[in-house]
């Protein structure tokens, strides 16, 4: 157990405000990798943060290790002056963090290094507004899908969320949150032309993550739910996540097909 570490420095956040059951200790084991960061990620609703994957490790095509840190972990140039700067901690280098590895023996994951300690304040009572936490219920959604099939726009939709609940402040969530398919951007052809062969043209995962997220970047989709949404998924519907081989022989006419249908449901 020697490889074990827990790293700590000042606490800005006490650890008190958040139940023990649900923070990240060394030793604690998962399943599965994805279980091990949704862990991590309800950890950060209830402690008032969110998280972002730093770097994943493979060998071959098998996950052997992943970081997980604070969203804040990654400095950032400012164009403000440190004189003018009114929150000196915002986008500083947070070491908050998890070190997951697998247990190849075992088929099994375990966290191997713990930092619980941000360089930044932490507020529990605002962490469903942060991105990662915002969600959208059944009963909004499907009024969403029905407005998008009445040709009702995202921004009509969102401003009758909010003549409903008496403001916007009293939604946990805001009008980027609403999914919205691509029928409405100018080009959109051109854009279902691209995700076509992102999907297709991708031989790897990794190279599948970065012809995606350069897509998003390309055509300004970064804030897309809908295509964020996807990506969520992208091991149930993405060729090269999936291990058989259902796809390998579909002609480029059905591959089309198939992505079209992307658009229309």
């Amino acid at each position: 157990m020697g490889v074990f570490t827990v790293l700590t420095r000042c606490i800005v956040q006490p650890l008190s405000v958040v139940d023990d059951e649900l923070v990240p200790k060394v030793g604690m084991t998962f399943t599965t990798l994805e279980g091990a960061g949704k862990f991590y990620r309800n950890y950060a609703k209830a402690a008032g943060f969110s998280t972002r994957v730093r770097c994943t490790n493979r060998k071959g095509n098998k996950i052997k290790n992943q970081l997980i840190t604070c969203s804040r972990e990654e400095k950032w140039k400012s164009k403000i002056s440190l004189a003018e700067k009114t929150n000196l901690t915002a986008g500083l280098n947070c070491p908050a963090r998890i070190y997951i590895h697998t247990l190849k023996d075992v088929g099994a994951w375990i966290i191997s290094k713990v930092v619980l300690d941000h360089s930044h304040p932490c507020c529990p009572s605002k962490a469903e507004m942060l991105k990662q936490h915002r969600e959208l219920s059944m009963s909004i959604r499907r009024t969403i899908e029905n407005n998008e099939e009445a040709g009702i726009r995202p921004s009509k939709t969102y401003q009758s969320f909010v003549a409903a609940a008496g403001g916007h402040r009293e939604l946990n969530f805001i009008e980027k949150d609403i999914p919205s398919k691509l029928n409405g951007y100018k080009g959109h052809v051109d854009i279902e032309q691209e995700m076509s062969r992102v999907v297709w043209n991708s031989h790897s995962k990794d190279s599948f993550d970065r012809n995606w997220n350069d897509f998003l970047l390309n055509f300004g989709l970064a804030d897309n739910k809908w295509l964020s949404d996807l990506y969520e998924d992208r091991h149930i519907w993405v060729p090269i996540y999936l291990d058989h081989h259902f796809w390998a022989g579909m002609r480029s006419t059905q591959r089309s097909e198939s992505m079209h249908s992307f658009f229309n449901k």
